[in-house]
């Protein structure tokens, strides 16, 4: 029997984790070895440690819990279900933990472009939030895609870190007269056609070839295409979700299901790292003062 257990060993998982233990609580933090930021080459905007590669920051993360003797389990949990007061977690080889309490740390996974050509750039020169990666693309020339209408708020963002930006909506057209009037006067360029392929060297892309037979270089690339929750344990125990697809959750990261608690992205719609970190904290605070109220007497 556990007091808490954690699903996600990413930055909300390990930062729950790290005040858990603390706290003198028996946990068990399980890591099924899958991020939302595996393409990444650098965390950014994480104080202290801005630049580090997330795999670092994550060993680093792991060896901070080593003395709270928090059970850490690479493995992937595939059922949760409630029983009573006491929650039961299944994992791939159909071991059972029971546990008091749940805080579901597994994030979002993103909808990459598929375009041809673009993979080898993820991560490099492609990427989907320029809080992250924008400062390191400044002053370059930017390309902003989404289908539809999905990217006009991205591709207006981006003129924060570059006067060069170009909006591509890779052969959809339902831009609306607003919407186009308010990228011409901030000086977004539009650019309706398919696009055939990315063109580049190593991790670095350098034009994009369009259907139409038209190049345009652009050197970075942000997209706007969607993201999906990365585990359905939040829609087998029957959590509210917002009309975001993120699981709705209280002040403390509480959610709907008594003793569950969901942090990072898989939660709102603020999806940093340093966010992600925080909310775990907050949610592993909460988790200690509910279970320092049942043991009272």
């Amino acid at each position: 029997m556990y007091d808490v257990l954690i699903v996600g060993g990413g930055p909300a998982g390990l930062s729950a984790a790290m005040l858990l233990g603390r706290c003198m609580r028996k946990v068990a933090l399980f890591d099924s070895g899958e991020y939302r930021n595996h393409y990444a080459h650098n965390m950014n905007g994480f104080i202290s440690r801005d630049g580090t590669p997330p795999q670092e920051f994550l060993r680093m993360g792991r060896e901070d819990l080593e003395k709270y003797e928090v059970e850490f389990k690479h493995k992937r949990i595939v059922q949760v279900t409630k029983e009573g007061d006491m929650f039961k977690a299944t994992d791939e080889e159909d071991q059972v933990y029971l546990s008091r309490k749940v805080l579901l740390a597994t994030g979002l996974c993103d909808r990459w472009p598929e375009i041809p050509g673009a993979e080898p750039f993820y991560g490099g020169s492609i990427h989907h939030c320029p809080y992250c990666d924008g400062f390191e693309s400044k002053n370059k020339p930017l390309a902003a895609y989404g289908k539809n209408r999905d990217a006009v708020g991205l591709s207006l963002s981006l003129k924060t870190w570059s006067s060069d930006v170009m909006l591509f909506t890779d052969g959809t057209n339902r831009l609306t007269r607003e919407d186009r009037e308010l990228l011409a006067r901030n000086k977004v360029q539009i650019n309706t056609a398919g696009i055939e392929r990315v063109e580049g060297e190593g991790k670095h892309m350098s034009r994009i070839v369009l259907k139409n037979g038209q190049v345009e270089n652009r050197e970075v690339m942000f997209f706007s295409t969607g993201s999906d929750q990365r585990s359905d344990l939040a829609r087998q125990l029957q959590c509210d979700f917002t009309s975001k697809g993120v699981v709705k959750t209280y002040k403390h990261q509480q959610t709907n299901v008594p003793g569950l608690y969901v942090a990072g992205d898989a939660a709102r719609d603020m999806q940093l790292v340093i966010v992600a970190a925080a909310e775990g904290t907050k949610a592993g605070v909460a988790i200690n003062m509910e279970l320092q109220k049942e043991f009272r007497l």
